[in-house]
């Protein structure tokens, strides 16, 4: 009896550690913000808001959530006082527009992995994000015209998030180039997605850029299966989020990726410069005059 009563006070206390957080997050004037990126700060859980601005995840009521959007602050909030979240709207000052003169187009496709396969996973809860050297050749052609990415949905219209970064002082993703979220829309099955964002003026710097992508997991991209144990007839139901993003097995010697609220290098810790095997995202850019 005094086993039974332990162990209902560990169930109990275990629950107690990680309960639903509900809440909304709001603009300056009370309007809600779509697709804000929540994560954990420290831990690998996230989640994102719906197109109202509501949102909900498991986390202990003294976790800290951290909101993220493009063109508002970022903020760091208790989960327990997380039931109405609002977040500032940042003031952009604009840079001089260079205006592109009509000529003959000159393109180049930068990011092929020759000879590579694809394959396509979930890579969980994290921003993934694919470096792109600075080569001189790109002096005749300095302006990110396409993002090219291969997906898996099982759905049509699934959304992805795309980040481009600039390079920080330590060579990890630093600024967003971006002002504004770019989501992007998907068809069901295995395509080659191509978004243009010629008229964004992304220009390639001179040390190169990063470019991500990011799983919303939203109601729109909640993928429900039923799977029955043909042993035991017991079914159970497994949640996932659309898409898969497929990916090349490369050499290089890191790879970056974004949880818990930072930054993460992958690199080879047993031989400092040697190449490891990676997952690399699919990511082509295509550059243009």
């Amino acid at each position: 009896m005094l086993y039974r009563i332990y162990y209902i006070l560990i169930f109990f206390s275990v629950f107690r550690l990680n309960a639903q957080t509900k809440g909304v997050v709001v603009d300056s004037l009370g309007m809600p913000i779509p697709y804000v990126s929540i994560f954990v700060e420290n831990e690998s859980a996230t989640t994102t808001s719906e197109e109202n601005g509501t949102f909900s995840i498991d986390v202990s009521a003294k976790a800290k959530l951290i909101f993220s959007a493009l063109g508002y602050e970022k903020k760091t909030v208790l989960a327990s006082d997380a039931s109405k979240v609002v977040l500032k709207n940042m003031v952009f000052e604009l840079d001089n527009i260079e205006i592109k003169k009509a000529k003959k187009p000159k393109t180049l496709e930068i990011g092929k992995v020759a000879n590579a396969i694809l394959e396509a996973f979930d890579t969980g809860p994290k921003i993934e994000a694919k470096f792109f050297p600075f080569e001189k050749q790109y002096e005749k052609t300095k302006w990110i015209k396409k993002i090219m990415l291969f997906t898996d949905s099982p759905i049509e219209g699934a959304s992805l998030k795309l980040h481009v970064y600039s390079v920080d002082a330590n060579g990890f993703p630093g600024e967003e180039l971006l002002t504004q979220d770019l989501i992007v829309n998907l068809k069901k099955g295995i395509f080659r997605h191509q978004f243009d964002v010629y008229d964004l003026n992304i220009e390639m710097p001179e040390n190169g850029i990063f470019v991500a992508f990011e799983k919303m997991r939203i109601e729109k991209n909640k993928v429900v299966k039923t799977i029955r144990d043909l042993r035991t007839g017991i079914e159970r139901t497994e949640i996932s989020y659309a898409p898969k993003v497929l990916c090349y097995i490369v050499k290089k010697q890191f790879s970056f990726f974004y949880t818990g609220g930072k930054w993460i290098k992958k690199e080879n810790s047993e031989q400092e410069g040697e190449s490891v095997q990676i997952y690399e995202p699919s990511l082509t850019l295509l550059l243009s005059n």
